[in-house]
């Protein structure tokens, strides 16, 4: 096995392509005549000490490979290795270092743990990087090649020479079966691949063919051969990434257990110091990965803590570990306060030019119950500089974050919208299927449910969908059913959860409720629902101790949701501590108001602040709480109630009067309504009214009227008699009129 330079836990594995390049003959032949012809003899790589005589396929029968390296024009040695080191630099290329059998370890697992060091794991042991390579170069450009050629890298950067496509007939007979498997695994032919590898490793015996070959057996499902293939000649105790997909196997076989003894507890190449080497090639560094997988064993355990942290530590080593940031996002590992602080906290700076781009994109996936201001900038960042207006991860930031601030019906507008361009989009359905719960869509549940039960018949997403039309059918049995078999198809799916515990909870099955509900809240600590639906489910059974206890769980996981302040203000209203219930009503409508939420969500809300202020005998402000309820949600007897026995304790009677009238116009049986009522009039018939009540001013009005237009006809009546008498005398009409006082009084009296 070549020990040449090999890469260090910084490294990254490349995808390798089907298309390798080579030197054109005439370089091939200068280089040769510049090296040793003796290099060549060290056989097949990573087969030292072992004969290189070896038995191809062909008409020649059984031939020497090494005498062929001699013969034959010499081949680019990234056709004959797929696992090729990268350049370090110009002056020193890498060996193709690939993986050895181990010495010394035994197969066990004390001494594969013990192998576990800094030299040891990513030491010359280490298999390369895979480089990808295309068939041309720019001119000024060389492709890496081992140690094994020992070509005359200067000479070839001098020549600026271009390299050409390969020359397959040039090649010997093994390299053409590896490029024939390669092709085969590349174009999803598993059972050629697997055939063809089979015969290739047979041949060679080469470490770098045992692990194509388990490669094969792991895409193609074959995960028990591809573990017996890597630890028959131990080469998971010498290479990492021999090691990493012995874990990965054993994952796939739900063997937690045995993947964490290959993978280790802890990371054995933590800086204490925390300096992290930056990764200069654009891919994913092995270490990362090997923290990612060990933080799903450890959620695969039920371990969530050192899950987190495992997650959070491969991000660290490596910001592009996006399946990292996804699992802790995703899975509710981290609280809404944690996933902005330790995103704050990541190095983009490696990344480059696209620094701003990752870490807008990591932005727009963080929970929406805080800084939105923040989400609105990094989503008009992407789509102003990047025009990702119509990518399906962006649409899925707007989505949540109108899910967050129950606004279903534009949620489920741009819901349809994605689903247009992608049908099948897991990343949306789970939000539209949950919108069209909330609005009562069964129509549209059957029928995307159905597409999802002939498409996709072992996805959780699928079995969600049919849990949420039976829900919404009010067949409950049936509901719990099929989010049972979600949950087991992805126990990490927590949607599945809440609405298996849902499915109890709408029965009044309060024991299995809590059950479930249990389940989830240790399932996914970074989400409060669980243990807000627990409080709920102990208000509900009286038992106000419980329900505080896990509201307040709930709270220093999520103190911005309005649902959840909401329920703690009916807790302690309840209790009677009407303080404390003002408090977090209180903080519930300033979380609506920074959610920007649609009011008419939130109308218990309002109505509860009410009662509270009712409580306190905030009489004014509990008025102006119920006025704005009637102006949102629309008339509401129990509304008109509240209303009219505030205005009757604020002895405003005619109001509390029409208040009353009003809610019992809309439900004429409502009891409280009618004694109020009772009330209220009983009390206006025995309260003496003053000069400003309404009534006692329309009566003097009335009054006024009335002896003003007694006035007027005693005038037109003296009018009369006064002209008799002038008649009587004599007397023209026309004369002078003028009476002295005495007369007109007298007259005024003889006619009273």
């Amino acid at each position: 096995m070549s020990r040449g330079e090999t890469p260090s836990q910084h490294n990254s594995t490349l995808a390798v392509s089907p298309v390798v390049g080579n030197r054109n003959l005439q370089m091939q032949h200068q280089s040769q005549q510049r090296n040793d012809p003796t290099l060549h003899n060290q056989g097949t790589l990573g087969n030292q000490g072992s004969s290189a005589t070896q038995t191809l396929p062909g008409n020649q029968g059984s031939r020497n490979l090494s005498h062929s390296h001699r013969t034959q024009t010499p081949h680019h040695s990234v056709t004959y290795s797929p696992l090729v080191q990268k350049i370090q630099n110009n002056a020193s290329l890498a060996s193709l270092a690939t993986p050895a059998p181990a010495q010394n370890h035994g197969g066990s697992t004390a001494g594969l743990l013990a192998s576990m060091t800094k030299s040891g794991l990513f030491g010359p042991a280490m298999p390369s990087t895979l480089r990808k390579v295309s068939a041309t170069l720019d001119p000024g450009r060389t492709r890496g090649v081992g140690q094994e050629d020992k070509m005359n890298m200067d000479d070839l950067l001098d020549s600026n020479q271009i390299v050409d496509s390969i020359d397959v007939t040039q090649l010997p007979a093994a390299e053409k079966l590896r490029l024939w498997r390669h092709d085969s695994l590349m174009q999803h032919q598993y059972r050629t691949a697997e055939y063809i590898g089979d015969k290739v490793y047979a041949m060679t015996g080469d470490p770098n063919d045992a692990f194509w070959l388990a490669q094969v057996y792991y895409n193609s499902g074959s995960y028990v051969r591809a573990v017996e293939l890597l630890t028959r000649n131990n080469l998971d105790a010498s290479s990492v990434m021999c090691r990493y997909l012995t874990a990965l196997c054993l994952v796939q076989l739900k063997k937690h257990e045995e993947a964490l003894d290959i993978v280790g507890e802890t990371n054995p190449f933590q800086d204490p110091l925390s300096n992290r080497v930056k990764n200069q090639d654009g891919g994913i560094k092995l270490e990362s990965s090997m923290c990612f997988l060990r933080g799903k064993i450890f959620a695969a355990l039920n371990n969530f803590e050192r899950a987190k942290e495992c997650l959070k530590e491969a991000l660290q080593v490596d910001v592009k570990n996006f399946e990292a940031f996804d699992e802790l996002i995703s899975k509710n590992l981290l609280t809404p306060n944690e996933e902005w602080m330790f995103v704050a906290s990541l190095d983009f700076t490696e990344l480059g030019d696209n620094d701003e781009f990752i870490k807008s994109l990591y932005i727009s996936r963080l929970s929406k119950h805080l800084n939105l201001d923040q989400v609105r900038k990094a989503q008009d960042f992407l789509i102003d500089e990047y025009k990702l207006e119509n990518n399906t991860d962006i649409i899925h930031s707007h989505v949540d974050m109108l899910f967050t601030q129950c606004k279903f019906s534009k949620c489920l507008k741009l819901c349809e919208e994605a689903l247009e361009h992608d049908e099948y989009s897991f990343t949306i359905l789970p939000t539209y299927i949950s919108c069209l719960y909330e609005l009562g869509g069964k129509n549209k549940l059957f029928l995307i449910s159905h597409k999802l039960a002939e498409n996709f018949p072992k996805h959780p997403i699928t079995w969600f969908g049919v849990g949420a039309y039976y829900m919404c059918t009010n067949k409950i049995s049936e509901a719990r059913k099929y989010f049972s078999k979600a949950s087991i198809l992805d126990p990490t799916f927590s949607q599945a959860w809440i609405g298996f515990a849902h499915t109890y909870a709408v029965e009044g099955e309060h024991e299995q409720a809590i059950s479930a509900y249990s389940t989830a809240s240790r399932f996914f600590p970074g989400t409060h629902l669980p243990n807000l639906f627990l409080g709920m489910q102990y208000l509900l059974m009286g038992t106000l101790q419980l329900a505080e206890e896990y509201f307040i769980l709930a709270y220093d996981v999520c103190p911005y949701d309005p649902l959840l302040l909401n329920e703690m203000g009916v807790l302690y209203f309840k209790k009677n501590d009407f303080v404390k219930a003002k408090k977090y009503l209180k903080k519930a409508w300033e979380a609506i108001k920074a959610l920007d939420s649609e009011s008419k969500s939130w109308v218990s809300i309002h109505t509860n602040l009410a009662h509270s202020y009712r409580k306190l005998g905030e009489n004014e402000r509990a008025v102006k709480c119920f006025k704005l309820v009637l102006e949102t949600a629309g008339k509401d007897t129990d509304t008109l109630c509240a209303l009219g026995y505030v205005y009757l304790r604020m002895n405003r009677i005619g109001k509390a009067i029409d208040s009353l009238h009003g809610s019992l116009a809309l439900c004429p049986s409502n009891q409280t309504a009618q004694e109020l009522l009772k009330q209220a009039l009983e009390v206006n018939l025995l309260t003496a009214l003053d000069d400003n009540h309404p009534l006692m001013v329309s009566s003097q009005i009335r009054q006024q009227s009335s002896s003003l237009e007694n006035r007027k006809r005693t005038a037109n009546k003296l009018d009369a008699h006064a002209m008799a008498k002038r008649l009587k005398h004599g007397q023209n009409s026309s004369d002078d009129e003028l009476y002295d006082g005495d007369s007109m009084e007298l007259e005024y009296t003889s006619m009273q």
